[in-house]
This record gives structure tokens, C-alpha cells and sequence, in this order.
């Protein structure tokens, strides 16, 4: 894997920050370990996310309802959804209209500690996933557990996850962009193990390379 951070970008870490998305690496395992950037935590009671031009941690909105995310939630760097992932989405529900929704790939982490704040990478193993579709737009959430975590560490897929954890996350995904008045065009149509996950993970890093292949080359050659 290309890494767009040598040799200018690790000269610049050392005295600017790194941009979560473009600047840290995902690690030389992934698909099956990977370093994910957290945005939120269970105890957060407003939606933050990375601001795609800065690389910080901007406030989004309130959250509507008291519902709130039930696993740490992020994405994974250097990961891109677009015309790989779309595909594939598109392939698995028989559908033709479905397109990536241009973002990082996202992801939502199991693990019995309690960890009291975003902002910070992690070492994670997906087991699964869900195929969540907004609109006509492939939005999937990877499920991983934080490696070598004491509960959660022994799972291998999602089927080794209990049933109301699933559901806690599936009912938190339909609804964390319910707006007063307005429909939601959210669904999940499929929930899948370590295997279709994998793909997809491997999807969303091409689809990346090919749309930020000339930031390597120009940071490379600088």
C-alpha cells in the first residue's frame, strides 16, 4: 500500500498535526487489523465529526433524541467510498442506482472499557457489518471489536455477537438522522459477517488510492 505520508508528510507530523483521514496510516494488516480514527463515544450527547478540509474535530448538531451512539464510532483512514463500494452494494441488493457516498468508510467499535472521548485512533478486527443504503447512496457501518479486548476480543464474526447488541446498533443507525417532520430514506438491508466486510474494506482503500492517487505522487515527489 502507497503511503502518503513519506517522506514530507512525516516531516510535517512532527510539528503539525496530521489530517486523520489523508495523514494515518491504516496498517500493513488491514483488512483484518486496522487503525481506525474514533469521532464519538457512547457518552456523547452531540454529533461530532472531522472536518474533511482541517483534519478537526468540528460539532456537527445536537442530537434529536436521547438515543445515543452505543459503541465507539468512527471511520478508517485512507478508505474512500465511491464507485467499488457502490458496486458491490449494488450487486448484493440487486439494485443499479445505488452510488458511494464519497466519505470515509465508517466504523463502530465494540470494547468493555469505557473510553471517555473521541479524537483518538484505535486498533481494531471488523467481524461484520451492515449494508445500510440512505437514499440511493451506499452508507455501510463496519462492526469491529477493539483488538485484543477482554470481552469483546473473542469475537470472530458478528454471529458471535449477541442479538440485542445488533439490534442496539441497527436501531441507533435507522434513527441517529430522524429529523421532526421529515422521513427518513434509511435503511438496512442486509447484516453481514467478517467475509463481506473484508471486501468491503478493501473496496473502499481502492476506491481511495484512485481518487487521491496524485496527493501520493505529489507529496512523494516533494
Amino acid at each position: 500500500m502507497s503511503k502518503i505520508m513519506d517522506p514530507i508528510g512525516r516531516l510535517m507530523g512532527l510539528r503539525y498535526k496530521s489530517h486523520p483521514w489523508h495523514g494515518v496510516e491504516i496498517g500493513p494488516e488491514a483488512p483484518e487489523v486496522l487503525v481506525c480514527f474514533i469521532e464519538m463515544v457512547p457518552t456523547d450527547t452531540v454529533k461530532y465529526e472531522v472536518d474533511k478540509v482541517s483534519g478537526y474535530l468540528k460539532l456537527d448538531r445536537p442530537q434529536k433524541y436521547s438515543n445515543v451512539v452505543p459503541a465507539l464510532y468512527g471511520f478508517i483512514p485512507q478508505t474512500f467510498c465511491a464507485t467499488r463500494v457502490a458496486a458491490y452494494c449494488n450487486e448484493k441488493t440487486g439494485r443499479t442506482d445505488i452510488l458511494g457516498d464519497r466519505d470515509p468508510l465508517d466504523i463502530c467499535v465494540l470494547t468493555e472499557k469505557d473510553i471517555t472521548h473521541g479524537d483518538i485512533l484505535v486498533r481494531v478486527r471488523p467481524i461484520g457489518g451492515f449494508r445500510m443504503i440512505d437514499g440511493n447512496e451506499a452508507d455501510d457501518k463496519i462492526v469491529a471489536v477493539l483488538n485484543n479486548d477482554a470481552v469483546y476480543g473473542t469475537y470472530k464474526d458478528i454471529s458471535d455477537c449477541p442479538e440485542q447488541v445488533v439490534n442496539r446498533l441497527k436501531h441507533y443507525f435507522l434513527t441517529y438522522k430522524d429529523l421532526p417532520g421529515k422521513e427518513s430514506k434509511v435503511e438496512i438491508t442486509h447484516v453481514y459477517g467478517i467475509d463481506e466486510a473484508h471486501e468491503i474494506i478493501r473496496r473502499s482503500m481502492e476506491d481511495y488510492h484512485h481518487k487521491f492517487d496524485n496527493l501520493d505522487t505529489f507529496l512523494s515527489e516533494v
